[in-house]
């Protein structure tokens, strides 16, 4: 089996003196999407910022490619290759979706041109445009302005103009209507068909489940399952206990 993309060894991640993330280890390889699924409050946000160098762990480490990101800083990540699609998608009301979209190719941004990284489709304006054709139509508007999906579209595009090999996207279909969702499913296929590779974090069971790859469930900190989607469907106790559902729902 092919060296991990991303590896997370024995991470301890701490708010102040409060320890939120008590040991996590995972792996993922390019391509290939891994949820993070659990209730509220358990640590799955904390894990992607972690891995962003957002909120470095104390102990531990993550490794990007086999070298560790250790100490380096947040931005240092960015460039590296690893992007991130955050909870509540952060547009800025006062920006235009074109000014949002070439943020990350600016030099406040740090970005070189250095073409596709290697395995991956590679993204300027007009081949995010072509992905989200609603971004297009709508490419002078301010991002205030937009709906709730279009502004999910916005924050993957951003993402993608990065050209990262790692996507960490964080509750990509909260406050989405069940079609919009169902286009949010397809965007994750479609960008791990582009060789990307996707850390999940989603309240949505079947959406996240239908993506997935591999799952980890987390509580109080700590993995209690991890599986293949459909191991996580025969795991009726896990369901119930630290997810809140029934077998039947994931079906």
């Amino acid at each position: 089996m092919s060296e991990p993309l991303l590896a997370v060894r024995e991470i301890h991640t701490y708010y102040g003196d409060s320890y939120v993330l008590q040991g996590l280890s995972l792996d993922l390889r390019a391509g290939q999407a891994v949820a993070i699924l659990g209730r509220n409050g358990m640590g799955k946000t904390t894990l992607i910022r972690s891995v962003a160098g957002l909120t470095p762990p104390r102990a531990g480490d993550v490794l990007f490619k086999g070298r560790s990101l250790r100490g380096r800083p947040a931005y240092a990540i960015a460039q590296a290759g690893v992007a991130i699609v955050p909870q509540g998608r952060r547009i800025f009301r006062s920006l235009t979706v074109r000014e949002h979209l070439l943020l990350p190719t600016s030099a406040l941004a740090g970005w070189r041109r250095s073409g596709a990284r290697q395995g991956n489709r590679h993204w300027d304006l007009a081949a995010v445009l072509a992905e989200f054709p609603q971004l297009a139509e709508r490419i002078d508007h301010l991002g205030g302005a937009l709906s709730g999906g279009e502004q999910q579209m916005l924050a993957v595009g951003r993402a993608l103009m990065a050209n990262p090999e790692l996507i960490l996207m964080d509750e990509p279909s909260e406050g989405l209507a069940p079609r919009l969702v169902q286009q949010v499913g397809e965007i994750m296929r479609n960008l791990k068909a582009h060789g990307h590779a996707i850390l999940l974090v989603e309240q949505n069971f079947a959406l996240a489940l239908a993506v997935a790859d591999y799952v980890y469930v987390i509580a109080s900190g700590q993995f209690v399952f991890q599986g293949t989607p459909a191991e996580l469907a025969r795991a009726t106790e896990v369901l119930d206990r630290h997810l809140g559902v029934g077998a039947e729902k994931l079906a």
